[in-house]
């Protein structure tokens, strides 16, 4: 498969309403503990406005609400994957996409045959508190280098200077949340995201 290079995270259909008719092709909606309600109706309208605008749409975490919602994309992180039913995932029919931060995890993501890894923080970031010291471009390489075909997503302090930078060691997709997410105007910088990834689509 191939993803976009650009690869959108937000945390409410409200920023999925208002980016991706600017013409985003892919975008996960990453939600953390909410009531069950309030996440079904957020991946029903974000399916909605993907659907309307040829968008791929990945959900977060909740695999069973996926799976129930009828959606075609789950990404989930180790301590999720170490728990979900992968077997359901596939019977579902659902892609599968795994975050990996050291060597243990990638061999336990290439198990469960996913159809694309990430690695990450590339870069420090500020969204998480993580145990993992930035893993830098050279990681990046040498993870595809290992993965072959398979497509990698390159997260973590990724902002729009360090577009080519990541694309030059490897990346196929690289993933943005606060570089969009707490700029002055994010209309505009995704529209500038579009355009630096455009050549590599």
């Amino acid at each position: 498969m191939k993803l976009d290079p650009f690869y959108l995270i937000v945390d409410s259909a409200e920023w999925i309403e208002r980016l991706v008719p600017l013409g985003v092709k892919l975008v996960q909606l990453r939600m953390k503990d909410r009531p069950d309600t309030e996440l079904r109706n957020a991946i029903r309208r974000a399916k909605t406005v993907c659907a309307a605008h040829d968008c791929q749409l990945i959900i977060n975490d909740y695999w069973r609400v996926a799976i129930e919602e009828g959606c075609d994309f789950i990404h989930l992180g180790q301590e999720d994957l170490a728990t979900a039913d992968i077997a359901a995932i596939r019977a579902a029919g659902l892609m599968l996409g795994l975050s990996t931060h050291d060597e243990a995890e990638l061999e336990t993501a290439l198990r469960a045959a996913p159809d694309y890894v990430a690695l990450g923080p590339v870069w420090p970031t500020i969204l998480k508190k993580m145990k993992w010291a930035p893993q830098g471009l050279e990681k990046l390489r040498d993870w595809k280098a290992r993965i072959g075909s398979l497509p990698l997503v390159a997260i973590g302090g990724i902002n729009i200077d360090r577009i080519d930078s990541v694309f030059a060691h490897g990346a196929d997709s690289a993933a943005v949340v606060t570089d969009i997410t707490l700029n002055a105007d994010p209309e505009a910088r995704v529209r500038e995201w579009i355009e630096r990834t455009a050549r590599l689509r």
